[in-house]
């Protein structure tokens, strides 16, 4: 009898969708990103009180300024991520997690694998795509 252990496991199309273990898998990969986020934006923060002295040279002051302002965009938008990954832990406890908000069908696994945070299946969001270069276009 083999035993696949939790490290090896990973979703597969043959078992029922979004069953208590893949939602455990997802649940675990989400969190994991999380912490990386959080990690790095500790990071980013402990870098930024370190440059923040004044530098007396005035391209040495422009340039670590625009480091900080690339810093303080890359935080921002990490800020953002993290709020998607919160929704989508809650979408796990209320068991909307793994389907479409548009068509209410499955995302599939190699999608939400690759996505975890996604919300739509890929026709959905090729759509929506679609719809915003049309309006975009206008």
């Amino acid at each position: 009898m083999s035993v696949v252990s939790e490290l090896d496991y990973r979703p597969s199309e043959d078992e029922a969708f979004m069953n208590d273990r893949q939602r455990e898998y997802f649940r675990k990969k989400l969190l994991e990103w999380k912490e990386e986020i959080l990690k790095e934006s500790r990071e980013t923060l402990q870098h930024l009180a370190d440059e923040s002295q004044n530098h007396p040279d005035l391209a040495d002051r422009a340039s670590s300024e625009t480091d900080r302002a690339i810093e303080l965009r890359a935080r921002d938008r990490q800020r953002k991520l993290i709020s998607k990954i919160d929704s989508a832990l809650k979408r796990i406890d209320d068991g909307s997690y793994g389907y479409c908000e548009e068509t209410g069908e499955p995302i599939s696994l190699k999608r939400l694998d690759a996505r975890p945070i996604a919300t739509l299946s890929i026709e959905a969001q090729e759509r929506h795509e679609r719809r915003e270069r049309v309006y975009r276009d206008d």
